[in-house]
């Protein structure tokens, strides 16, 4: 009796799970339909624009580093680690991510864009 009970138990169980694994499913269709309806894909895809078009321009990340377009690769280098020295013993760690994001914008000018990236 006690075995009977159990196989039966265990079936409402596997019949109960795959009914709600159904139901969430029809649930996240159903949400992502609503979502293209109202709106919010739209959105979302502006706010990605809107976060990319922070990023740091040329003139700026040669404002931080106080370099010019006339000057080589290794003098933003050396420009680039005085700094980044600089701030990490005055412990301002904004200041230096400031002038690392520098450095990486003016690399892909002085370099080129990453081979490994597209766009």
């Amino acid at each position: 009796m006690i075995l009977w009970a159990a196989k039966l138990l265990a079936n409402l169980i596997i019949m109960g799970s795959g009914i709600m694994a159904r139901a969430l499913v029809q649930a996240y269709r159903q949400a992502l339909t609503n979502a293209s309806k109202s709106g919010v894909a739209q959105e979302t895809m502006q706010n990605v624009v809107r976060k990319a078009s922070k990023a740091m321009t040329e003139t700026e990340a040669r404002q931080i580093l106080g370099v010019s377009e006339q000057t080589s690769w290794e003098e933003v280098l050396k420009r680039y680690d005085t700094l980044f020295e600089r701030n990490a013993k005055s412990g301002s760690f904004y200041l230096q991510s400031k002038v690392q994001k520098a450095k990486e914008m003016l690399e892909t000018v002085y370099r080129g864009p990453d081979p490994g990236t597209t766009g």
